[in-house]
């Protein structure tokens, strides 16, 4: 009696390109291969991007050895070859641009000797994408040509290059610069010849300088960088005065401290980095229920009973607190039915929203306590069937809003919905950042982040702009002996990050009408310490 053997079913393999830098630049077909892979087989210095799209039960691998270095091609190969005869949806996640520098070329094949298929998805090239986020094309009037060379090949015929109508494009030639340089005056390029180094392209770390062959080894050693980047040499340099976008953002290349609660700010770190800024963000506060919960259940037993006639949140934390209560017996946003529900910010009323409650009363102006009570009604026993407000706080919270409501007439159950526990201090290294004015900048979005920051890191250096989402919050700032410098015109993230921007552009404005160039709080700090010193 024979038997037959099922042969296996390779899994199918697919090749992504990483790209320059920036994770928005992947393409549509990258990221729906990246989403619904089984495993992904990502260079090192890809793994971040990985990160960004790898599904909750796949797996994520390093194409290292044991001690942590990278694989060569064949070791690369190897990896994917094993998940693909697992049956495994496999993408091969390769950093930068391997279509250029040759490396798809390499493991492709030796999947092709494997008899293992694939699919390509290319990316954004390094060689257009980096210069067109520094400000510039690759070809212009006189410019109708353009030669891409590697910094690491020592052949290189320089005479070709040496024509005015060359764009030359050395890929990690950031360091090479001088070398080059020379090179190419030697081959008889014009002195005044304009060139760029960019490192950290695309990302809000990028670099840009901007000198010639002439004096490029004096410029690079006076900007003190060093690392990978992409060196452009030619006329089309000099549209960086018309094209330039991305590195003229009002907050770029700020490092903008964050301190937060138990929630991450996605929309407030997400408008940050748009506008340039490098968002650090550092837990200062943890959010708990409240030690005793008796109290919450019986408000929120009130609530379904219908014994209140208002309901009044200050924060989106309240929301959550009274919302995770009524999920736990079963309840949603019906069993607000026939209460009348206040509210203060904007992010609470989106709160309520998304909880499926359109809040009754959200003040108009100045999104504060005192701004509520201005606006909410009077107890009126003619026109209201019962005389008491709910009110869920945080345990820290003030007795400001209870006290203005009991002189409207109101009975007011002030309940505890939720306790603030302040968090652990931050690395020595961020501590450090924050007094020695490491930071450009430093957002508060409350009075307990002011408080718990100064508890836990210490006070921002007097160099640090200061940012305060409200008026409350930038008096707790002032009284931690803190310069408030910019006020959010409405007590929300988005213009609290758009105050600080605007603080950003004028700071720019002044600096260079000063001739001081584009300035950062931090560079003026490490200046000063230079001419201290």
């Amino acid at each position: 009696m024979s038997t037959t053997r099922t042969k296996k079913k390779v899994g199918p393999v697919a090749f992504v390109a990483a790209g320059p830098g920036d994770p928005e630049l992947v393409t549509l077909r990258a990221a729906a291969l990246l989403s619904a892979a089984d495993v992904i087989v990502a260079d090192i210095d890809a793994m971040a991007l990985a990160q960004e799209f790898v599904g909750p039960e796949a797996r994520l691998i390093a194409a290292v050895d044991s001690k942590g270095l990278p694989l060569d091609h064949a070791g690369r190969a190897k990896l994917v070859v094993d998940a693909a005869r697992d049956g495994l949806q496999t993408v091969r996640l390769l950093s930068g641009d391997p279509v250029l520098d040759g490396s798809l070329a390499v493991e492709a094949a030796a999947l092709r000797k494997a008899k293992v298929g694939f699919e390509v998805a290319p990316g954004v090239s390094i060689a257009t994408g980096i210069p067109a986020y520094a400000g510039f094309g690759l070809t212009g009037r006189r410019s109708r040509e353009v030669h891409i060379v590697s910094a690491t090949d020592p052949d290189i015929d320089w005479a070709p290059l040496a024509r005015d109508r060359v764009t030359v494009v050395v890929l990690d030639g950031a360091d090479a610069a001088p070398n080059v340089a020379k090179a190419l005056m030697a081959a008889g390029r014009a002195p005044e010849t304009p060139l760029v180094v960019t490192r950290g392209g695309t990302t809000v770390e990028q670099r840009s300088i901007v000198a010639t062959l002439d004096d490029i080894a004096v410029v690079a050693k006076t900007a003190k960088q060093a690392g990978p980047g992409l060196l452009v040499i030619g006329e089309v340099v000099t549209q960086r005065d018309r094209l330039a976008w991305f590195e003229v953002k009002p907050l770029f290349g700020w490092r903008v401290l964050v301190p937060r609660t138990q929630d991450r700010s996605d929309d407030l770190l997400d408008r940050l980095v748009r506008l340039g800024a490098i968002p650090v963000e550092v837990p200062t506060i943890s959010v708990e229920p409240p030690r005793t919960p008796q109290q919450m259940d019986r408000a929120v037993h009130g609530l379904v009973s219908g014994r209140f006639e208002w309901i009044g949140f200050t924060s989106v934390n309240a929301v959550r607190a009274v919302r995770e209560k009524l999920e736990q017996y079963g309840l949603d946003a019906r069993s607000f039915a026939g209460l009348k529900v206040a509210a203060v910010g904007q992010d609470t009323a989106e709160a309520l929203v998304q909880f499926g409650v359109k809040p009754d009363l959200v003040p108009e102006g100045d999104q504060s306590t005192q701004a509520l009570l201005e606006e909410w009604p009077a107890y009126d026993e003619l026109i209201d069937p019962i005389n008491r407000v709910f009110l869920p706080r945080a345990d820290i919270a003030t007795e400001t809003l209870a006290a203005g409501l009991n002189e409207l007439g109101w009975e007011v159950e002030d309940v505890t919905a939720y306790r603030t526990v302040r968090a652990a201090p931050p690395p020595a290294e961020t501590r450090e950042a924050i007094k020695s004015g490491g930071f450009d900048a430093v957002l508060f979005t409350s009075s307990s982040t002011v408080r718990n920051l100064v508890g836990i890191a210490g006070k921002p250096h007097t160099t640090t702009v200061v940012a305060c989402i409200g008026p409350q919050t930038a008096k707790t700032a002032e009284e931690h002996g803190l310069r408030v410098d910019v006020l959010a015109e409405e007590p929300t993230h988005i213009s609290l990050v758009e105050a600080l921007a605007a603080h950003g552009d004028e700071l720019r404005q002044a600096a260079e009408e000063s001739g001081e160039g584009t300035w950062r709080p931090s560079r003026r700090r490490a200046a000063a310490r230079r001419k201290a010193t």
